[in-house]
């Protein structure tokens, strides 16, 4: 089975340029494929994850996955899939937002002695010349066949319309894919399916500057069972920076999959056998559930180390009770499966230190609910309390203009609650 058959098999192929072609390809030798990754903010989400865990399935089957970090198109950023223009960022942030997505693409794939590459198209395009770069470049592309792409079609007729600095993007992203081939054989490239326009643009000026042939793939657009996007939640965005989105919190976002995602998720966000994973077709109810911690601590291993998707798991069962997951479902998972010996720590969630004299002094519900996180915005978590949503030591907060003081203070620390499952322990510390 070549690895293109494991990636339709798991979900992910939306459609390839040459399907007879790449399946020859990847069966007969070792290639070298990319995918861009959009530096707009400092950690990705879990929206990311389909390409990452394709360019992860390359490696995992002998070819070479470069993960290209678009450090010099973010300053121009991508008109696909947008019905207005993105917000310009400087080369500053740019700079600082690639760091941390190298970072996070670690996890996933071993770039250690260049068995994968992680490169920054700053590096040939912000040093590009306008006049050189229409001559060599901009005269292959023919604009009748660049306002055709769905990309620039959308931007056309919205009311906002297209601007120039956009509309260079696709010359950009091909001059990518041109680079690329050139200078590190790389002859695949795979995106969402909203890139098609990007990509086939790519192949043709590969094939007009090169003379040579190089191939495309595009992932499906994932949406869960109830048609809502990946990765969005009430709190915002599930992120794969612990910082942003704790590992706990990742866990919990994996752990409320709907039934009927359970097994589409494994096969596209785990490396599990698909073998195990259509026996998961079959299960409801209890089992279902357990399936649903197997596709957490899975997930939350590949981001954040196993360590920390066992954590995540012990926490889990002290806020809920311990899952007993039997040694038959997906056996190939390491999840822990014993009957309780591992101890359950004794804090509920995620936690952190407050030193004791802010509590003394009276800090308001509202801003200590958003300072841990359990609610994006101020505003935010005061409608959380009034919403009836918030939580202390498990006692309702029943009003906005609630403050918290050491009368809150339960053997040392103080739990907090937003919502049915998500928790935060403040440990109160005494100065020294």
């Amino acid at each position: 089975m070549s690895v293109l058959d494991i990636l339709e098999e798991r979900g992910f192929i939306e459609a390839v340029t040459h399907d007879r072609e790449v399946r020859e390809l990847l069966e007969s030798s070792s290639v070298t494929c990319y995918t861009g990754f959009d530096p707009t903010a400092p950690s990705l989400h879990v929206g990311s994850l389909v390409p990452i865990m394709a360019l992860a399935h390359m490696q995992r089957n002998g070819h070479r996955p470069i993960a290209l970090i678009g450090g010099g198109t973010g300053l121009v950023g991508d008109p696909s899939g947008k019905t207005e223009m993105r917000k310009l960022i400087t080369a500053e942030e740019v700079e600082k937002n690639a760091k941390g997505i190298g970072s996070q693409l670690e996890r996933f794939m071993d770039f250690t002695g260049r068995k994968a590459l992680l490169l920054n198209n700053a590096e040939w395009l912000t040093g590009l010349e306008y006049i050189p770069f229409l001559r060599e470049i901009g005269r292959h592309f023919s604009v009748n066949r660049m306002i055709k792409a769905e990309s620039y079609r959308m931007r056309l007729e919205s009311e906002e319309g297209l601007s120039f600095i956009e509309f260079n993007y696709m010359l950009l992203q091909a001059y990518d894919f041109l680079k690329l081939c050139d200078e590190h054989d790389c002859v695949l490239q795979m995106g969402g399916s909203d890139q098609w326009g990007n990509i086939v643009a790519g192949i043709d000026l590969v094939r007009r500057v090169l003379n040579r042939q190089v191939y495309g793939i595009t992932f499906p657009l994932i949406t869960t069972s109830s048609g809502a996007k990946m990765g969005k939640t009430a709190a915002g965005a599930v992120w794969l920076d612990p910082s942003r989105t704790s590992p706990y919190d990742y866990y919990q976002y994996w752990i409320n999959t709907d039934d009927g995602d359970v097994a589409r998720f494994l096969a596209l966000f785990t490396f599990l056998p698909t073998d195990e994973i259509r026996e998961v077709e079959k299960l409801e109810g209890a089992q279902l559930n357990s399936a649903k911690a197997v596709l957490a601590f899975e997930a939350t291993s590949l981001a954040h180390g196993r360590e920390n998707a066992v954590r995540a798991f012990d926490e889990a069962a002290a806020n809920f009770g311990k899952r007993q997951i039997p040694g038959e479902l997906l056996p190939s998972s390491t999840i822990p499966r014993s009957s309780g010996t591992e101890a359950a720590p004794a804090l509920g969630g995620p936690v952190s230190d407050i030193p004791l004299s802010d509590i003394e002094a009276g800090i308001p519900a509202f801003v200590l609910f958003h300072s841990v996180g359990l609610a994006g915005s101020k505003g935010q978590a005061r409608r959380l309390i009034k919403q009836g949503g918030a939580y202390i030591n498990e006692e309702r907060v029943k009003s906005d203009e609630y403050i918290v003081t050491a009368s809150d203070i339960k053997d040392e620390k103080i739990v907090l609650r937003a919502g049915k499952k998500r928790y935060h322990t403040v440990v109160v510390k005494k100065e020294q």
